[in-house]
């Protein structure tokens, strides 16, 4: 229900400026997941351990884009009904996509507004919450994610993976940290969406009172235990970066990428 996604060795000239010519740079491309994304692999993971009863009576989730487009697909696959809440602020192109699923989707005016949406359609509808980044089940789907890096490369010295709500990161550092044990894992969180950084200073789950980010699919308004005891315990560090560094890296990898993603590599 999932595809293995590929490695690619990322080769460019000013890449290896920033950051060493003898220092290989490896990425793993979810972007040619089903949906576009890493999400199915949590939302499958919850949704297949659903019984049938429950899965009749439809899921809801809270997203931004990515995780409502893959409990749409999800619903879809199972055979079943999906009602998503977007804040407004979701690009369209998410929303449509979503729709094309068959999913209903609910529009709010932000992200602290959509989970409070998700979780009333839950009471009052008796749908399955599917949450965006908590609990085992998500953490067991994105777990693959490393699994699979691991088995595509087998002797990192070093990954990085974002942090939004932290499932991704969880379920990826926890993999990492059993196969590759020497591995070091980073988690980079967006400076103005910076919940799991202060989670970890904090030493318990921690919100943020406003979410001020460009990366809208990072933008949770809090942590939660299940996905912050992960980070805290498997995480070598945690970075925080502005707005201004993600759209350096954005012009980097789209601007330079595109040119050499052509050019022989090695298979992985």
């Amino acid at each position: 229900m999932v595809v293995e996604t590929p490695v690619w060795r990322w080769r460019a000239r000013d890449l290896a400026a920033l950051v060493g010519a003898d220092t290989e740079v490896l990425l793993k491309l979810e972007l040619f997941q089903y949906t576009g994304s890493f999400k199915p692999r949590g939302a499958l993971t919850v949704m297949l351990d659903l019984d049938a009863d429950a899965l009749a009576l439809g899921v809801t989730a809270v997203s931004a884009g990515n995780h409502a487009i893959a409990v749409a697909f999800a619903a879809k696959l199972l055979g079943t009904t999906a009602k998503v809440v977007m804040p407004r602020t979701a690009s369209p192109f998410r929303v449509t996509r979503c729709r094309s699923y068959g999913a209903e989707v609910v529009l709010v005016d932000d992200v602290q507004q959509a989970f409070a949406r998700v979780q009333q359609i839950h009471q009052e509808e008796g749908r399955a919450f599917v949450h965006p980044f908590e609990g085992p089940l998500t953490a067991l789907g994105t777990a693959t994610v490393g699994l699979e890096f691991c088995q595509q490369a087998p002797d990192l010295d070093a990954l990085i993976a974002p942090i939004g709500g932290g499932g991704l990161c969880a379920g990826i550092a926890a993999a990492v940290k059993q196969l590759q044990p020497r591995c070091q894992v980073y988690g980079v969180e967006p400076m103005g969406a910076n919940s799991m950084y202060l989670s970890i200073q904090a030493g318990s789950p921690q919100p943020v009172d406003q979410v001020r980010t460009i990366a809208d699919s990072l933008g949770a308004p809090y942590a939660l235990p299940y996905s912050f005891e992960l980070c805290q315990r498997y995480l070598d560090d945690l970075v925080l970066i502005d707005d201004d560094a993600m759209r350096r890296a954005m012009g980097l990898l789209y601007g330079l990428s595109l040119i050499h993603i052509s050019e022989p590599t090695r298979p992985y």
